[in-house]
């Protein structure tokens, strides 16, 4: 311990004297330890002066510990208390947990028994983020070489978690060169992912090689296997959800649900709601829907919402999969009221066998920190921008739904269309007044970018994806590029840069959970 930060610790016991061999063990570790024979004392001084941890004896004559342990939570209730005490009834040890004790120990102590339990309550913080770091400079390595083999999908989709877990166990620590080394080592991973994305993708699309999970295979995949005549299945798709906000939100469904399945899929290209998530529920490719439905399917340059038909393409996708005959609903939750309007209504959803809920928000809070300057200071980078969708998870309707499903006998899959990636940098393209404004991906004809800084496909037709006209081409942003026209570069750079968009290649657009869950009631 560095004996420059000394920690202060407050003794109350009634028989301190006793105790004064295990205060010199305590001072010789480097600690301050400062005592009181009673419990008004104790008070006193905890009010008077500032202390780490107060060791707290329970059977005190006059004020009793119990009643000393009150006193000092109302005057500091974050202040660590560890109560001593020789009773061993549960009654007092129920007591004191209740009343928000930090540890109890029962007498006689011994030295290393109060070591330990200080440094579990004082001390546990700093040894965890020290072990966190020394574990992830050992991950870093083992991830970096990874990333110089030849990786198929598997292995990129367990390099994404590890770099997620170790983003998230970083961040709790506060270290902001690690937090820096873990950035850098996700940014290469992404350049790598988008070489390996360009290489394989039209192979997946055309079977020339093995293709993961992709948007419009997961309902049939993942979903369709639970329903039937006697099922009362959830489906719920929270648009914009990336994998590390999942992760974010999970413990706060920890006490209803038991996660059965903890899978991530690849959205398909672009990673745009119009084209991810009416491929998920049509079972369809985008140029298939276009084909099948020309009435349902809408491009980019046609008119009107390109989501509106979503219902429309899952019930002919039931139809095509047999199961046309089951009972469903469709809800799309676009603002508060109608999330608010859901909740009061959920009951009427058990007779079905099949329930659908869009939940839109997170992809409003992308878009509204785009242009709402009080959002884009909340959300600054990635862990705010967690940060700001658990805390609204938490006080949501999607929450409250969740709690509804999680006291029925119903499975829930919880999942998404793609994630989102915070833009850094500006890539310039030229096109005509018809090209696409997606930030991410364009869509057009006669475009000049800059080659190396896009996933170019001169024929849609080889990923499945409609052509508006003869000479039609698509091009897809990699990392965390977003395109800006030179003729207005400066304000597309100001206005768009660190904000968080969707359409093109990295690991947090494409590669998102898809969860099931089943209640532990």
């Amino acid at each position: 311990m560095n004996l420059n930060d000394r920690i202060n610790i407050l003794w109350a016991d009634d028989e301190i004297d006793l105790l004064k061999p295990h205060i010199m063990f305590l001072e010789l570790k480097g600690y301050t330890i400062k005592t009181a024979n009673n419990g008004l004392t104790a008070h006193e001084l905890v009010s008077s002066e500032e202390f780490d941890l107060v060791f707290l004896d329970e059977n005190m004559p006059g004020l009793s510990g119990l009643e000393t342990l009150a006193r000092i939570k109302n005057t500091k209730p974050n202040l660590p208390v560890i109560m001593i005490t020789k009773s061993e009834e549960e009654s007092i040890m129920e007591e004191a947990i209740g009343s928000k004790i930090s540890d109890y120990l029962i007498k006689p102590v011994n030295p290393k028994q109060i070591l330990l339990s200080i440094k579990k309550n004082i001390d546990n913080e700093r040894l965890i983020n020290k072990k966190t770091n020394l574990d992830y400079q050992q991950e870093f390595r083992k991830i970096g070489m990874e990333l110089m083999d030849e990786l198929d999908y598997n292995q990129w989709v367990d390099i994404f978690k590890r770099i997620t877990y170790w983003e998230l166990e970083l961040e709790k620590s506060g270290d902001n060169n690690m937090l820096s080394i873990i950035e850098m080592q996700k940014n290469e991973a992404n350049t790598q992912f988008f070489r390996f994305v360009k290489r394989e993708y039209k192979n997946w699309l055309n079977g020339s090689s093995v293709s993961p999970l992709m948007s419009h295979q997961i309902f049939k995949n993942k979903v369709a296997e639970h329903l039937n005549e006697d099922s009362c299945v959830y489906m719920v798709v929270v648009d914009n959800l990336r994998y590390d906000q999942w992760k974010s939100i999970e413990p706060y469904l920890a006490n209803y649900f038991s996660v059965t399945s903890d899978d991530v899929y690849f959205s398909i290209l672009p990673t745009a709601t119009q084209y991810s998530r009416n491929a998920i529920f049509s079972g369809l490719m985008p140029s298939e829907m276009q084909k099948i439905h020309p009435d349902l399917w809408k491009n980019d340059t046609d008119q009107g919402g390109k989501n509106m038909f979503e219902k429309d393409f899952l019930e002919a996708q039931l139809a095509r999969l047999g199961k046309g005959n089951l009972k469903f609903s469709f809800n799309k939750i676009t603002n508060l009221d109608a999330g608010k309007k859901l909740v009061d209504n959920m009951h009427s959803l058990s007779n079905n066998n099949l329930n659908v809920i869009v939940y839109n928000f997170v992809d409003m809070l992308s878009h509204a920190r785009t242009d709402m300057k009080v959002i884009k200071e909340l959300a600054e980078n990635t862990a705010a921008y967690r940060s700001l969708t658990t805390s609204w998870f938490e006080h949501s309707p999607l929450k409250d739904m969740l709690q509804f499903i999680s006291k029925s006998n119903s499975k829930l899959i919880l999942t998404t269309d793609h994630g989102t990636i915070q833009v850094k940098k500006p890539s310039k393209v030229i096109g005509d007044k018809e090209i696409t404004t997606n930030l991410r991906y364009k869509q057009g004809r006669n475009m000049k970018f800059q080659s190396s800084e896009v996933f170019e496909v001169e024929k849609p037709e080889d990923v499945f994806l409609p052509s508006v006209n003869l000479s039609s081409r698509y091009i897809f942003a990699k990392e965390d590029y977003f395109f800006a026209y030179p003729n207005n570069f400066n304000y597309f750079v100001n206005h768009y840069k660190d904000t968080f968009q969707h359409g093109g290649i990295s690991l947090e657009e494409m590669l998102i959970p898809l969860v099931v869950l089943k209640p532990k009631s």
